[in-house]
């Protein structure tokens, strides 16, 4: 059930306005457990909590005075509220976490979470499955297997079952058209189900054990294969017993390859915060099959007044909205509601999870490890903010910015002879590069001249900044937005947090000289901006000698920095970045446009369809010079479908 008000907003911060707005819902909400949200007079998310009772827990934002700073300030732009019922608590906690993720909320502790983990997958719905790495969407016909820290675990993780369980690794294209066994099957390290070598049931079965081990259930597999192994020997088959053998090793070796792996854990995460000057670490170690899969760093956004014990349980709240959960969970310190936590875990994945802080014995080791990780992770990012800050604060001096920039954006093109161009945008900030803010853009204008880089230089910034007007408004309104989001997030870097990433830009810096400076100012004059952003270009040296660039920015005489200067080796990280990016985009669209099929632009022609006439035909040349009655042969292709297909390659006829 949910709960909604309308209110007149005022446009002011005011704490007693505020709490006038909160204790009118409070009247009317249930002695029920739930999730409220909070709003400001514009709309924004303001803050997502959950309570045992929505009554009570509401009641006590109406009343003034006792309340922290980000509290108060919390209160004082509250303009509206919606409430959500839920059964019980732990829905609650499981409804809030998603909320957080999904709305980020400013005044709530935010797990930026921005790159994905990899995970092993088993594509059951094939009949020889095989073992890959996975990221991204999951199909419901198929295992996974996670998560891993890295991709070097995952790699490492698959040759291990390679050689222990003997999977496939080869694409289906592969398996379907190999006429002999490969290389890995000459030196043991598939079973080649491919050409037949073992039969599908027998395959089914090294599957199945592969599954169990990375369940977690290796030692079963390890007392199975050394039993076979002995009653191998024993019939004096001392190949097969061999083959057992070497299995086992295989097994063996995995975790001799690992920096700590637990005996006594077999499936466990470990976490461990660290705080320092204001920021805070969480460092993540995955435990599975008493394997060490791996260890990640993260750096929660949350204000400096909020404790540890209260960021450690909302970021294992939202750190476990998307992703599998253990059987164990390992803290270093206690956090808000560990039982609550526990509970709903439990009720989310359908077994029992505990969450524990351990006192003694190896599981403090693991903790204790962690934490030592978390230590040196938070030390290296501080050390190195401020090595960034030094450097964007040379970039201010250097370009006559009033500020050192909190946002740069540089700009290149790619292109051969003007085929597949592409223009790239990267960012970088306070906190390094911005990877998640990257944009490329497509060159679409059929008009211009192939290989005119002015022309497409100006196509990316009229597409770029007609998109931020048009969805941020003037830098002059985003700016008051960005110092609100900078001010309830922990009064900016006073605490160490640089708040999120403004949406306008502070510096342009466009790789080219003169004309491509000239080109872009051209733009901004006609979107009226040409005063709102600094622009400078950048020219290559004699002879594209590095520390010799020039820059170029309006109005101004044209100027160098000293060669060894250490703002100058900045300005060339940050153009080689784009021009990497840029040469990434170009060369990802002209490998698609190599390998574009002509049956891909024939509607209703899908994977399946293309597939048949493929394997009908052999290539999509032959297929365009069938005849209408070959194309009716086809699998799947009816009479309609075959004219679509005859037409689409006959239109000129």
């Amino acid at each position: 059930m949910a709960w909604e008000e309308a209110l007149q907003p005022s446009g002011e911060e005011n704490p007693a306005r505020g709490a006038e707005v909160i204790s009118r819902f409070v009247k009317r909400l249930p002695n029920s457990p739930g999730v409220y949200r909070m709003f400001n007079a514009r709309g924004d998310v303001l803050y997502v909590g959950k309570a045992k009772s929505l009554k009570k827990r509401v009641a006590s934002y109406a009343k003034m005075g006792g309340h922290t700073n980000r509290i108060a300030r919390m209160i004082a732009e509250t303009a509206n509220m919606e409430f959500v019922r839920t059964r019980t608590e732990t829905e609650a906690l499981l409804l809030e976490a998603n909320l957080i993720k999904r709305l980020r909320p400013r005044f709530n502790v935010l797990l930026r979470d921005d790159k994905s983990f990899p995970y092993i997958v088993i594509t059951d719905d094939h009949e020889a499955p095989g073992v890959f790495k996975h990221r991204g969407a999951r199909m419901k016909t198929r295992d996974y297997f996670g998560p891993f820290a890295s991709a070097g675990a995952v790699t490492r993780s698959i040759n291990a079952m390679q050689r222990a369980f003997l999977i496939r690794t080869c694409s289906d294209g592969v398996y379907e058209t190999r006429t002999r066994p490969c290389l890995l099957y000459q030196i043991k390290r598939c079973s080649a189900p491919c050409t037949g070598e073992i039969s599908l049931e027998a395959y089914a079965g090294l599957v199945a054990e592969a599954k169990q081990f990375l369940s977690g259930r290796s030692s079963a597999i390890k007392q199975t294969l050394s039993q076979q192994m002995e009653e191998a020997a024993e019939a004096l088959d001392f190949e097969r017993a061999a083959v057992y053998r070497d299995r086992l090793s295989a097994l063996s070796m995995v975790q001799g390859h690992q920096g700590i792996n637990p005996r006594g854990v077999e499936e466990a995460d470990v976490f461990a915060i660290a705080e320092r000057d204001g920021m805070t670490c969480v460092q993540v170690f995955f435990f599975r099959t008493g394997q060490n899969w791996g260890n990640r760093a993260y750096f929660p956004r949350a204000d400096k007044a909020v404790a540890a014990t209260e960021i450690l349980s909302q970021f294992l709240a939202q750190f476990y909205d998307d992703k599998p959960v253990p059987r164990q969970i390992l803290l270093s310190h206690r956090a808000d509601e560990m039982g609550l936590l526990a509970e709903a875990l439990t009720l989310k994945t359908g077994h029992k999870v505990s969450v524990i802080r351990p006192q003694r014995g190896e599981k403090r080791d693991l903790v204790d490890h962690a934490l030592l990780n978390a230590r040196e992770a938070l030390a290296r990012r501080l050390a190195e903010s401020s090595t960034q800050a030094r450097l964007l604060e040379g970039v201010a001096k250097a370009f006559g910015l009033e500020e050192a920039p909190k946002r740069i954006e540089v700009y290149d093109n790619s292109h051969i002879m003007g085929t597949n161009a592409v223009g790239a945008m990267i960012v970088a900030g306070p906190e390094g590069f911005a990877k998640n803010q990257y944009r490329k853009f497509n060159i679409k204008n059929e008009e211009l001249t192939p290989g005119d880089d002015y022309g497409m230089m100006r196509e990316v910034l009229t597409r770029r900044f007609s998109r931020l007007i048009r969805e941020a408004g003037l830098r002059d309104g985003a700016d008051e937005v960005a110092a609100e989001d900078k001010e309830a997030n922990g009064e900016g870097e006073a605490n160490g947090e640089t708040g999120a990433m403004p949406q306008w830009p502070d510096l342009l810096l466009i790789d080219g000289g003169l004309g491509q400076l000239n080109a872009v100012m051209e733009v901004m004059r006609e979107l009226g901006i040409e005063d709102q952003v600094a622009v400078a270009g950048i020219a290559k040296g004699p002879d594209r000698d590095a520390g010799r660039e020039k820059f170029f920015m309006p109005g101004k005489p044209s100027f160098m920095l000293p060669e060894r200067d250490p703002v100058l080796y900045f300005v060339q990280r940050l153009r080689d970045e784009a021009h990497r990016f840029a040469i990434g985009s170009h060369r990802a669209r002209r490998k698609k446009e190599m390998v574009k099929n002509p049956l891909d632009e024939i509607s209703g022609v899908g994977p399946a369809r293309k597939r048949a006439l493929l394997h009908h035909f052999g290539t999509a040349k032959a297929v365009g010079q069938a005849a209408l009655a070959d194309l009716m042969v086809v699998e799947g292709i009816s009479r309609e479908m075959a004219q679509t297909i005859y037409d689409h390659f006959h239109e000129n006829s």
